[in-house]
């Protein structure tokens, strides 16, 4: 899948967020966007953090 296709699909969850859930989705990957920038963060350590809060995540999209 290219790098469009995946914003596309990501475009299509978001839109069934709410304003309050999108804020804090947002806030959470500047978080991961400044732990990359100071730290080796890996792709796998992403999965792991997202597979962990999966609930939370689904909740949130409610």
């Amino acid at each position: 899948m290219s790098k469009d296709e995946i914003k596309y699909e990501i475009n299509k969850v978001l839109d069934r967020f709410s304003d309050e859930s999108l804020t804090d989705l947002l806030t959470f990957l500047k978080s991961v966007d400044d732990k990359q920038k100071g730290s080796i963060f890996s792709t796998r350590t992403l999965q792991k953090i997202l597979s962990e809060d999966k609930d939370l995540l689904q909740k949130l999209a409610q």
